[in-house]
């Protein structure tokens, strides 16, 4: 016996067939049963035949439509939530730990146009929240139903010093430069709930390199320490966007370990990227630090130095 079901659009194609087609693998194991897909000849939608026993291919069928109504329902619930993550200001709330939440102007100007774009790309100093803020957008997504995975990931680039050879497979020799990462998600879920999500695929950490090739549907990317991506390099990881993905770039201008530091791919990206309507860009200051008081004197510090040889060196 075959039946057939009408996907009606890419959304649907994703939630039937999963992220490489882990969930029509699944069906077919758990129902014992064959699903063929028949794309539309625009691309727009799908037919997805199931063969098998009569009592098989209707379970089957009737967990599909479970799933898209299902779908659809957390759709609508985010809706009527408002997608914007801002009850009492709070933008994720770790079962664990204190909420986070904006504590800046320019914070909250950052997490209402991560909600609002496609893209979002920020830069600013040290210490202003940029990285902790978008892996707590990305789990508010997750938790909303708005994304089906969360990717992060960041050029591997020395910050001035020879690391020479790390010992280990090769996540233990990027682990360092991923680090900052995994310490903002540990803090908000803690270890196991943050290994579960690794483990299931639902969160990936990885570094930029392994990113070409890639299409990423349904998911919450983040670039961390954007300012080190060659023009190249951001233009292949701008491109990874899939349908239903939103996408932050986060960097620090006065921090490029470039060997030529106008050839950072986040300074091409605001000249090339400017004036498209589905793009927002958001720049920290100084008076947005939130770590220690210090550093905020630190970073002025530095940003009147830096003024004063550009000065001099006229």
């Amino acid at each position: 016996m075959i039946k057939t079901l009408k996907l009606k659009n890419q959304d649907e194609i994703l939630i039937a067939l999963g992220i490489q087609d882990r969930n029509i693998r699944a069906l077919e194991k758990n129902f014992k049963v064959t699903v063929f897909v028949k794309y539309d000849e625009d691309g727009g939608g799908a037919e997805l035949s199931v063969k098998g026993t009569n009592s098989r291919v209707d379970k089957a069928l009737a967990k599909l439509q479970k799933d898209l109504a299902l779908s659809d329902e957390k759709k609508q619930l985010a809706l009527v939530k408002d997608t914007r993550p801002f009850a009492d200001n709070i933008v994720f709330r770790p079962e664990h730990a204190r909420p986070v939440e904006a504590r800046s102007e320019n914070q909250k100007k950052y997490i209402e146009a991560v909600f609002d774009h496609d893209l979002v790309i920020s830069s600013g100093p040290a210490g202003t929240g940029k990285t902790f803020l978008a892996c707590a957008c990305a789990l508010r997504a997750l938790e909303l139903g708005l994304t089906e995975r969360i990717v992060v990931t960041r050029p591997i680039v020395e910050a001035g010093e020879k690391l020479g050879f790390l010992p280990g497979n090769i996540e233990e020799k990027v682990d360092p430069y991923l680090r900052p990462i995994y310490d903002a998600f540990y803090s908000m879920l803690g270890m196991e709930k943050f290994n579960s999500l690794k483990y299931n695929n639902i969160l990936e950490i990885v570094p930029l390199a392994y990113m070409r090739g890639r299409t990423l549907e349904k998911a919450f990317i983040i670039l961390d320490e954007a300012q080190n991506t060659l023009p190249a390099q951001m233009r292949m990881f701008l491109t990874r966007m899939g349908i239903g993905s939103k996408m932050i770039v986060n960097g620090d201008l006065s921090q490029i370990d470039l060997p030529n530091k106008k050839e950072s791919g986040l300074l091409q990206a605001a000249e090339v990227l400017g004036k498209l309507k589905n793009v927002a860009f958001v720049e920290f200051s100084g008076a947005d630090v939130v770590r220690h008081p210090l550093v905020r004197e630190i970073v002025a510090a530095y940003d009147k130095y830096d003024k004063k040889r550009a000065k001099e060196n006229k």
